[in-house]
């Protein structure tokens, strides 16, 4: 691993900077042109990493990759899911609470020609994500994404699974969260986030992120298209939520993800641009010390300013985006997408703990 400086901490942000290492997951590839919309998950073995990829986005060859951390590095991705001729998108990798030794990974991905009506796959690993299962649909029947859009689910207090979920419809999008009580064999969506879609600008939210920070109090992040990310809170589980508000944290309309530090602070990684389809550089993280509500920054996990003669738009060699962030051990571990080209990893520790 090589490690990478942090940006200086604004005025009033915690008094260290995290230390961020960082490596490559995948870079160029031969057997995918574009790879995109990483997951990742600790293991006792090494961290888990997928992600889908293809000749671009959207191709009827696009398929979900997996990586595993080895002491000698990443390992060579391997095509897990892959449904000839239908695009794959967004994995999201999850060990249920409980699994045996023998390492239970369940593997949440969508399938589907045009997003408004992509629909929901899950694949079960008995052996850590060595071998996995035949897919099967998530919720029999649906068809507008169930389950997990981007973002991991948690395991609430009461033991219930709850996934972070969206619709993408041509004009207007919400978020919602889909709750199991029996593993995962069944689902019960919550009401979608309230939003005024008169007014919001933009399409609206989509791709949660979530915690629970008392037995029944969660919270979720989401990307918008108003140039904030949003938050919204539910004090019943997730069955029902308070309407969306901006935060303080800029989003380009990209996505974002949080994890808890151990000591209870949040750290939420996201492009801060403040504009719907803004660049996507440079990717940062931000910590917050009291349940979400402020937001201080932490640290720089990439970047690339612009050049002379760059116009300000999505330029894929400007691209680090879509991170995926979980808690390991005393910090946090990310991937996130670089440049269309690989999937980067980024371990952020505290240097004030």
């Amino acid at each position: 691993m090589s490690a990478a400086s942090a940006s200086p901490a604004e005025s009033g942000s915690p008094a260290s900077p995290a230390r961020v290492e960082l490596e490559f997951v995948v870079r160029d590839d031969p057997r995918f042109a574009v790879c995109h919309a990483s997951t990742v998950l600790p293991l006792p073995g090494g961290p888990l990493a997928a992600w889908f990829g293809g000749s671009r986005e959207g191709a009827g060859d696009v398929a979900i990759w997996l990586s595993r951390r080895t002491p000698d590095g990443w390992s060579r991705p391997a095509r897990v899911a892959d449904e000839d001729g239908l695009p794959h998108w967004n994995p999201v990798l999850f060990v249920p609470p409980g699994s045996d030794a023998a390492g239970e990974v369940w593997l949440f991905y969508k399938v589907g020609r045009q997003i408004p009506s992509w629909r929901t796959r899950v694949i079960v690993s008995g052996d850590g994500g060595r071998t996995w299962s035949a897919p099967r649909e998530l919720v029999p029947g649906d068809e507008g994404g169930r389950g997990p859009v981007k973002n991991k689910p948690i395991v609430l207090a009461d033991g219930g699974w709850l996934a972070p979920a969206s619709v993408e419809r041509p004009d207007t999008w919400d978020a919602f969260a889909d709750l199991s009580y029996d593993r995962g064999r069944t689902w019960q969506r919550s009401d979608f986030v309230p939003v005024d879609h008169a007014t919001f600008p933009g399409k609206g939210i989509i791709q949660p992120t979530v915690w629970e920070s008392a037995p029944g109090q969660v919270h979720m992040l989401v990307r918008s298209s108003c140039g904030w990310v949003c938050r919204s809170d539910s004090a019943d589980g997730g069955r029902t939520w308070s309407t969306a508000v901006p935060t303080s944290l800029p989003n380009n309309n990209s996505g974002i993800d949080l994890a808890p530090l151990p000591d209870g602070r949040l750290v939420c990684v996201h492009n801060p641009v403040g504009r719907s389809w803004g660049v996507r550089t440079p990717l940062t993280a931000a910590i917050s010390a009291d349940n979400g509500h402020s937001w201080r920054h932490w640290a720089t996990l990439d970047d690339e300013p612009a050049r002379d003669g760059d116009a300000d738009r999505n330029v894929e060699d400007r691209e680090f985006s879509y991170p995926a962030a979980v808690t390991d051990g005393e910090g946090v571990t990310v991937t996130y997408t670089w440049r269309r080209r690989g999937i980067r990893s980024a371990r952020l520790t505290p240097q004030d703990a």
